[in-house]
């Protein structure tokens, strides 16, 4: 699965891929981009991304990958990643997201969760479901209270009988290697490689994930 956010903003775009293993790995294209907090007091996120598109590329397996865009709505991305599934692939759902930063600019909390609707819900069930969603404070607020992802979705969902079937663990891992290099700088050809030997400047090989 990957998600590319190209904006107009100072942070030029995001993209993120994840595997089934839940490996995941990503970067944003201008990491140094240093704005003032949004008018609610929180990351400007939206105004370092600004108006652009939001492409969902998934690979499963079949002859070609599927894809989805849509544009941008506010550049925030549990909100733009809200109003891909209801248009782009018709799936009421609510998405949750939220960083909370300490004041040396690391990443103190971190987490989200997606909630989808399946095509039998009851009006019941999406009513109790919506009242549970409004009353839930924020991501970040109960993480850092030291809930776990299954607190957080026992808030969301703990009335509406919850049952946790699997817990993969998701970590930061990027597949790139030394036969991975040597075939990118295959593909420079050989007269641009002689011309880069010749011009007997140093050069160096970066993967942008890791």
């Amino acid at each position: 699965l990957t998600l590319q956010i190209k904006g107009d903003g100072p942070i030029g775009g995001i993209i993120v891929t994840a595997n089934a293993n839940a490996d995941v790995k990503g970067y944003v294209i201008h990491p140094e981009v240093m704005l003032p907090p949004s008018q609610s007091g929180k990351l400007d996120v939206g105004g370092a991304i600004g108006n652009g598109y939001l492409n969902v590329i998934k690979d499963m397996g079949l002859k070609e990958p599927y894809s989805g865009r849509t544009d941008l709505q506010t550049g925030e991305v549990a909100d733009d990643l809200t109003f891909y599934f209801a248009n782009s692939e018709q799936v009421p759902s609510s998405v949750g997201l939220g960083v909370l930063m300490e004041k040396n600019n690391t990443v103190k909390q971190a987490g989200g969760f997606i909630i989808q609707l399946m095509p039998f819900a009851s009006d019941e069930v999406i009513d109790q479901l919506e009242q549970n969603i409004l009353a839930f404070s924020s991501v970040t607020s109960v993480l850092d209270q030291g809930a776990t992802p299954e607190d957080m979705l026992s808030m969301l969902l703990g009335n509406l009988g919850l049952e946790i079937h699997e817990t993969i663990p998701t970590r930061f891992h990027c597949n790139c290697d030394k036969k991975r290099v040597e075939k990118a700088i295959i593909s420079i050809g050989k007269k641009d490689l002689d011309e880069m030997i010749a011009d007997n400047k140093e050069i160096e090989v970066k993967c942008h994930f890791c």
